[in-house]
C-alpha cells in the first residue's frame, strides 16, 4: 500500500492558520479518491491541540479521514529518542521546491488512467447528443 504524507495549511486548505482557509480546488475530490484506491494517508502537520483537532474534524466533514495524523501508523506514541521523519513514499505539500503543483496536477500523477476515460466519455457522449438542428427539422 501506498503510503501519502498531506500537509493541511497551504495544502488541503488556503493558509490562513490558526484559522481554516477554503478548501483548495480538488483537494478533497482527489483524497477521497486515493482511499478508494487504498492508499493510507497521514496528515502531516505543524498544527497541534485545538488548531490540529479543528483540522480533523474539518476533514471528516469533509468525507476523509486519516489512517494516522503526525505519525507512521495511528497507534505510535511520540519518543523524543525517535527520528520524527514520516515513512511516507509520497509527500504533499506546499513548501516542495517549487511550490505547490495543485490537486488536478497530483490527480493526474495518481490516477492517468481517469484522464483518458474522462477524454472517451467525452467523446461518447458528443456522439449521442442528438446536433442542434435536428429538433427543427423533425416536427
Amino acid at each position: 500500500m501506498l503510503k501519502v504524507a498531506v500537509d493541511f495549511d497551504g495544502t488541503i486548505v488556503e493558509n490562513k492558520f490558526p484559522d481554516i482557509g477554503k478548501p483548495m480546488l480538488f483537494a478533497f475530490e482527489t483524497l477521497k479518491a486515493m482511499q478508494q484506491k487504498g492508499m493510507l494517508l497521514i496528515l502531516w502537520t505543524v498544527r497541534k491541540g485545538k488548531e490540529l483537532d479543528e483540522a480533523i474534524e474539518f476533514c471528516r466533514a469533509n468525507g476523509v479521514e486519516f489512517y494516522a495524523v503526525n505519525a507512521n501508523y495511528p497507534e505510535e506514541q511520540f519518543d523524543a529518542e525517535v527520528s520524527r521523519k514520516i515513512e511516507a513514499d509520497v509527500f504533499i505539500d506546499d513548501r516542495n521546491i517549487g511550490g505547490f503543483v495543485g490537486w488536478s496536477n497530483i490527480w493526474q500523477e495518481f490516477f492517468p488512467e481517469e484522464k483518458n476515460r474522462v477524454k472517451e466519455q467525452k467523446v461518447i457522449s458528443s456522439l449521442k447528443r442528438k446536433p442542434y438542428w435536428k429538433p427543427l427539422f423533425n416536427k
